[in-house]
C-alpha cells in the first residue's frame, strides 16, 4: 500500500483542503472511495480498518479533513460548506490519474451527512454511497418537534472546540483530558444556562452555534440542509443505514431518504436504494448490546464488509447479488432476528389502537385499553416545572430501565394489561393526545416502553421523535415551505390535539409484557426546555410552572396507534 499524506485538494473558492491518499501497490486506475471528516483524518485512520481493507480490495482511498479542521484551510461552519466541498472533492478525485472515474463515499454520522449534502449537488462521477446514521431534514436534526437538540452542546465541546482553540490560539481546554475535566465540573451549568444564546463558553470558538440558535426550525434559512425535496438530484446508488437506538434523526433519516429515493426512481428497474436498520446505538453496529438490552450474536454486523460489497457491485460491476437482495433489512428486537422486507412501512401491518384511561382503584399507573374508556374521570394531570425538568438519569443512549418514573407528579404512565401473546410492532407508531394547560406553551413527550413481568420498563427508541412543542403543532413540511410560519400559542383551558407520527421501531412485546406510554413535559438535557411562558428559551430565562391535563374520555380519546405485524 502506498500512502501520500496531506495532498492539496483545491476547492472552487481556492481554499485548500487536505487529504491522505491511499493506493494499492502497483500502477493502475482504481475506483476511488472518499471519506470526509471533521474529527481528524489521522485519528480516523488509526480508529478504522475500513481504509486498509478497501485498498487491499483494489480501491484508492481519500481520507480528507473538511474545511477548517485539522490539516485543511478555511473557516469551519458545520455542514454548510459540505455540499460544495464534497462535490469539488469527488470531481477532483475522478480527474486524478489514479482514478478510473468511478467514485464512492462512505461514513457514519458527520461523515454520513457530508455524503448527502454533496449528493444533492449531483456530482457527475459519484456512483455509490453508504451514508450511515445521519439525517433527512434539519427540522429533525438541529431541532426535533420544534425543540432545539441539546446534544449539540457536548458535541461541540468534546469534538469540535479543542482543535478550533488550537487553530485560533484561543483560551480554554485543548486536550481530551482537559475537556473532560472541565465538562465534569461545569456541564450542569452549561446545559442549564438560560437564555441559550447568552452562554459565554462557546462565543469565541463556535459562533456557528449561536447562528443556529438564531434560526427557529421553520425558518427557510435551514433549507440549505433540507434533503426531503431534493431526491431527484441524487443519481448514486445509496445504501441507507441506521439503528433503532441511534440518535432519533438516524432511523428517520434512513427510512425517509430511502422512500424519497424510491419515489424519485419509481420508473427504474433497479432503483439502487436500500435501507438497513439494526438494534444499535450511534456507531454501535458491531456490538450485540444497546444499553441494558442484549440482542444476541446475530445483532452485530461486519460494517466494513457491508460498505465494500455495495461498492464492489456499483463501482466495479461485481456480480455479488446486492441488486437482488430485498431493499429493506430490519432487526426485530425482542424476537432478536433479522428480516428482509419489500418495503417500508410493511404493507401487512395492521393498526391497533390503545386508549389512555385513568388508574383503576389502588393501581399505581393509568391504563391502556383496546376501546375508549367510559369513565367519569375525563383527564389525568401532571405538573411541568421548567426550573426542575424531568431529566434522564442515564447519560448514554440505548435501552435503560425507566420504571422509577411511574408515580411522579411530573410524569403520567399508562399500561396495557400483560399481553396474552407476543405482539410485534414494526413501523411508525402514532400518538393522538388531547390536552389543555394553564400555560401558553409546552413540550409534550410521549415515550413508549416495553415493561417486563418483573417491572423493568425499557425504552425501544432514543429521544427525539417522541417530542412535540405545542406551538409548532401545525408546522408541516413541505406543505408550509415558502410560507411564513408563525407559532401558535395555547389558550389556557382550551383542549387541543397533538399528533405524533414518527415513533419508529421494530419490537416484539413478548407474552406477559406490557406496553407503556410515559408522558412528561421535558426529558432534559437531551433537548432544551420549554419555559412555558410563550417566550423562547433561546432568548429569555423566565420560567412558568404548568399544570397539564391529558384527556381520555369518550369525547377526547387520547390514544396510541401501533402497526402490528400478524404472526
Amino acid at each position: 500500500m502506498n500512502i501520500t499524506e496531506n495532498v492539496a485538494i483545491p476547492m472552487r473558492d481556492s481554499v485548500i483542503l487536505r487529504g491522505d491518499v491511499m493506493l494499492p501497490s502497483g500502477s493502475s486506475h482504481y475506483p476511488v472511495l472518499i471519506y470526509r471528516t471533521p474529527y481528524g483524518k489521522q485519528f480516523a485512520r488509526k480508529e478504522y480498518k475500513t481504509f486498509e481493507k478497501a485498498v487491499a480490495r483494489g480501491y484508492a482511498v481519500v481520507v480528507q479533513d473538511v474545511r477548517g479542521r485539522y490539516a485543511s484551510a478555511g473557516e469551519f461552519a458545520p455542514y454548510q460548506n459540505e455540499g460544495r466541498d464534497g462535490y469539488d472533492t469527488i470531481e477532483w478525485a475522478a480527474r486524478q490519474d489514479l482514478s478510473d472515474g468511478n467514485v464512492g463515499t462512505f461514513g457514519l454520522s458527520y461523515p454520513g451527512a457530508v455524503q448527502w449534502l454533496a449528493a444533492v449537488e449531483n456530482p457527475p462521477h459519484l456512483k455509490a454511497m453508504v451514508p450511515a446514521m445521519t439525517f433527512s431534514t434539519p427540522r429533525n436534526f438541529f431541532y426535533s418537534g420544534g425543540v432545539f437538540d441539546g446534544s449539540w452542546l457536548d458535541w461541540i465541546w468534546f469534538n469540535i472546540a479543542p482543535d478550533l482553540r488550537l487553530r485560533k490560539n484561543l483560551p480554554g481546554p485543548r486536550t481530551r483530558d482537559e475537556v473532560a475535566t472541565f465538562w465534569k465540573s461545569d456541564h450542569e451549568r452549561m446545559q442549564g444556562f438560560l437564555p441559550l444564546r447568552d452562554l459565554p463558553d462557546l462565543k469565541q470558538v463556535a459562533p456557528f452555534y449561536y447562528e443556529w440558535l438564531s434560526h427557529p426550525p421553520a425558518d427557510p434559512w435551514w433549507d440549505w440542509a433540507e434533503l426531503r425535496n431534493k431526491y431527484d438530484r441524487v443519481h448514486a446508488a445509496v445504501l441507507n443505514f441506521s439503528g433503532w437506538y441511534d440518535e432519533a434523526y438516524g432511523p428517520d433519516g434512513a427510512t425517509t431518504n430511502f422512500n424519497g429515493l424510491l419515489a424519485a426512481r419509481r420508473n427504474e428497474k433497479d432503483p439502487r436504494a436500500r435501507t438497513i436498520v439494526g438494534p444499535w446505538t450511534h456507531g454501535g453496529q458491531e456490538e450485540s448490546a444497546s444499553g441494558e438490552r442484549d440482542f444476541g450474536p446475530t445483532a452485530a454486523i461486519d460494517y466494513d464488509e457491508l460498505i465494500l460489497r455495495w461498492m464492489d457491485h456499483y463501482l466495479r460491476g461485481a456480480d455479488n447479488g446486492v441488486e437482488r437482495e430485498k431493499p429493506v433489512r430490519l432487526f426485530v428486537m425482542g424476537g432478536n432476528s433479522w428480516r428482509d422486507e419489500d418495503a417500508w412501512p410493511l404493507a401487512r401491518a395492521k393498526e391497533q389502537s390503545f386508549y389512555l384511561a385513568p388508574k383503576a382503584k389502588e393501581a399505581s399507573t393509568g391504563r391502556l385499553l383496546a376501546n375508549p374508556g367510559d369513565t367519569k374521570q375525563a383527564y389525568s394531570t401532571f405538573v411541568s416545572d421548567p426550573a426542575h425538568p424531568v431529566s434522564d438519569p442515564y447519560t448514554k443512549y440505548g435501552a435503560h430501565d425507566y420504571r422509577s418514573f411511574a408515580g411522579r407528579e411530573d410524569v403520567l404512565v399508562f399500561d396495557t394489561e400483560p399481553l396474552a401473546a407476543g405482539t410485534e410492532v414494526t413501523g411508525a407508531i402514532r400518538a393522538e393526545i388531547y390536552l389543555s394547560a394553564d400555560v401558553p406553551d409546552l413540550d409534550l413527550w410521549v415515550r413508549l416502553l416495553d415493561v417486563e413481568p418483573g417491572g423493568a420498563a425499557y425504552n425501544f427508541m432514543s429521544p427525539g421523535l417522541d417530542v412535540l412543542r405545542a406551538s409548532y403543532r401545525n408546522y408541516r413540511f413541505p406543505e408550509t415551505q415558502g410560507q411564513e410560519f408563525k407559532t401558535e400559542l395555547l389558550t389556557p383551558g382550551k383542549i387541543y390535539r397533538l399528533d405524533f407520527d414518527r415513533l419508529l421501531t421494530s419490537n416484539v412485546f413478548l407474552a406477559g409484557h406490557r406496553i407503556r406510554v410515559q408522558i412528561s413535559g421535558a426529558f432534559f438535557p437531551h433537548f432544551s426546555r420549554n419555559l412555558q411562558t410563550g417566550d423562547s428559551e433561546i432568548t429569555t430565562s423566565r420560567t412558568q410552572i404548568g399544570h397539564i391535563r391529558i384527556y381520555h374520555d369518550a369525547a377526547y380519546a387520547s390514544r396510541i396507534v401501533v402497526p402490528v405485524i400478524p404472526r
